[in-house]
């Protein structure tokens, strides 16, 4: 079954679910892959560290390939083969030459539905997996995000970091493995994505004789929704140089009108542009931080906002009166007209600066497609951005960045 949803994205649909996306492009360079609903919040309180094993463990062989075949795949054709993992998403995807369209789907076909999982791979694997989880222990700048989502989302799935433990690692197997991606990779929660230059009924063609053909598998199991918070304020002692703060909440999730507008204020906080009011006061007006910043993560029932810097240990308490200053601005004044115009131009060149890598568009048209069963346009998603008003940011400030409502983790 075909549907159109303008010129510019082409969609199918498989008849066991499985959904496909393409845009095309007048490129030499292609981009595929394949985009699984289920991540680190999917696991069983046993299976912490599951969804991320298998995104390593993939690679390792299937019915016709060992691992090194899958790798040399693509790449002796000059092609990459990569994936990642998060609390709610597992993504395969390559990059190739137009003309290597069909290697590129027939491999991430085989490694998702026909890995063998080989005990030996798996053993050799988990070494990998025990130096990456010790390398985050090693950079309190990164480990700091995952307590904090611990803390914030406290004894839930989604408060879970996406590496596990090596205890848990330890015991995973090939048959543990397969109960959990028969239980969450569902050919319904599963979108193909294409961006290069294929004719639109070729790439059907294509993707059908693999895709088309996997048995259908409907989801059963629905997350936990999550809805316990409770604001902490906690410090723990660290024998590193700088003191590492994160500040936030949890915010509004992938459906709600109001995320935009969060977006928007995200940005003007500490987005990923320097004259931000939070790099502007601690770095370049006071020099208390090389690095501060604020983002804005969307889940399926709820979202987190935090913002995060590091400094010198006596710098500390001066730099959070910083942070508190300018969030009672955002919530007690309006911000304006030319502020917010400037602000709103800010974001939309970046976007459009961003929509200009196939392979982010790729990405972004994979995760559009799984949530909303659409992809925006360009326009569409600048008139959501130029529709915010003023008195929206003020509400959602006073909503999302009230003092009171705010957790606080500090190593110090």
């Amino acid at each position: 079954m075909k549907e159109s949803d303008n010129m510019e994205f082409q969609t199918h649909i498989f008849s066991n679910g499985i959904r496909l996306i393409h845009k095309q492009v007048d490129a030499r360079a292609a981009y595929f892959g394949l985009i699984v609903n289920a991540g680190s919040r999917d696991e069983a309180e046993e299976e912490h560290g599951m969804a991320h094993f298998i995104e390593h463990t993939i690679f390792k062989g299937t019915q016709k390939r060992n691992t090194y075949r899958i790798i040399s795949r693509l790449e002796d054709v000059g092609g990459d083969l990569d994936a990642y993992t998060t609390k709610e998403e597992t993504f395969i995807y390559a990059s190739f030459l137009k003309n290597d369209y069909e290697k590129a789907i027939e491999l991430i076909w085989d490694i998702v539905f026909n890995s063998t999982f080989p005990d030996k791979e798996l053993e050799k694997e988990k070494l990998v997996i025990y130096d990456e989880i010790n390398s985050y222990k090693d950079s309190p700048a990164e480990q700091i995000f995952d307590d904090f989502e611990e803390l914030v989302f406290r004894n839930h799935p989604i408060g879970k970091n996406i590496l596990g433990t090596p205890a848990h690692l330890k015991r995973f197997g090939k048959k543990h493995i397969e109960k959990f991606m028969k239980a969450n990779y569902c050919t319904d929660e599963m979108v193909l994505s294409s961006v290069g230059d294929i004719s639109f009924s070729k790439l059907v063609t294509v993707t059908e004789k693999y895709f088309g053909v996997v048995p259908t598998n409907i989801r059963k199991n629905k997350r936990i929704k999550f809805n316990s918070y409770k604001p902490e304020y906690k410090t723990v002692k660290k024998d590193t140089h700088q003191s590492h703060c994160i500040i936030g909440n949890i915010a509004y999730d992938v459906r709600d009108k109001k995320r935009v507008g969060l977006i928007l204020l995200n940005n003007i906080l500490a987005g990923q542009n320097m004259n931000s009011r939070l790099n502007m006061s601690l770095r370049e007006k006071h020099g208390y931080v090389y690095t501060v910043e604020s983002g804005y993560a969307q889940y399926s029932d709820t979202g987190i906002l935090t913002i995060y810097f590091g400094t010198d240990k006596d710098y500390l308490g001066k730099s959070m009166n910083l942070v508190y200053k300018e969030l009672e601005k955002l919530r007690t004044q309006k911000i304006s007209v030319s502020q917010l115009e400037k602000a709103k131009k800010q974001i939309i060149g970046q976007i459009t600066i961003s929509s200009e890598s196939n392979p982010g568009l790729m990405i972004a048209m994979a995760k559009s497609h799984l949530l909303y069963n659409r992809v925006d346009t360009l326009e569409k998603i600048y008139r959501k951005i130029e529709n915010i008003s003023a008195e929206e940011l003020l509400e959602i400030a006073n909503e999302v960045l009230d003092k009171n409502r705010l957790t606080t983790l500090i190593f110090s």
